[in-house]
């Protein structure tokens, strides 16, 4: 299975261009059948706007019974345990005999910060934490994308890194977020194309969609190399 890193740009992003990233997200797919592996709205956001339209399949697995010291090791890890677990519901033959290939997209993606993975906040105490720990400094973001064509059995994933400094953030804007509660469903606590952060975002260097959760670019390449 490949794993290589990718070509980020050689200048960071503003917040200013972040913004207007988010709303321009074209679309280029080919048509094709895909089942998302991920119950998560911002991947289903960013997979609709790149013009595909697909079915959605939770892969209800415990993420933290798979440990892996290295973040790229543990994000690709855990986007293949979620691809198993999705394909032994799925009716494997039916798929092989039809005309047209479907293509199964699984992946993951955890916060690294001084060195140390992270992953879902277990609790507000722990997003509160997490983000005050940004406030001023960085962090990462490293996620997976593996794809599988379910008629060939073609199956690949790669990982991508994205670093992403702050600003100082605010007592009461961390406050707002913990008791809105999302932070406590993604990695790290971490979503800084919320309203409340994002003007605290001071840079950021690599895809502003893998920060989302879904790399555009490796996810259209991936997709291409399947068919």
């Amino acid at each position: 299975m490949t794993k290589e890193s990718l070509t980020r740009p050689d200048s960071p992003v503003s917040p200013s261009e972040f913004r207007q990233s988010l709303g321009n997200m074209e679309a280029s797919a080919t048509p094709v059948k895909i089942i998302l592996g991920s119950s998560s709205m911002p991947r289903r956001k960013i997979l609709a706007e790149m013009g595909y339209e697909f079915s959605v399949m939770a892969a209800d697995i415990d993420e933290k019974s798979i440990r892996k010291e290295k973040p790229e090791d543990l994000v690709m890890a855990i986007a293949e345990a979620k691809a198993e677990a999705i394909l032994n519901r799925l009716p494997i033959g039916d798929y092989i005999k039809e005309a047209e290939p479907t293509i199964l997209i699984t992946g993951d993606q955890v916060v690294v910060y001084e060195g140390v993975i992270r992953e879902k906040p277990s609790s507000r105490e722990e997003a509160r934490r997490f983000i005050k720990d940004y406030s001023g400094g960085q962090c990462a973001t490293v996620g997976s994308v593996l794809v599988t064509n379910l008629k060939t059995g073609f199956r690949k994933g790669e990982w991508d890194r994205v670093e992403i400094q702050f600003h100082e953030i605010p007592d009461e804007v961390i406050e707002k977020l913990i008791e809105e509660g999302i932070v406590l469903n993604v990695a790290g606590g971490l979503i800084i194309e919320h309203s409340l952060i994002l003007p605290y975002v001071k840079q950021v260097v690599g895809a502003m969609d893998s920060v989302m959760g879904l790399p555009k670019a490796v996810t259209e390449k991936l997709i291409k190399e399947a068919l």
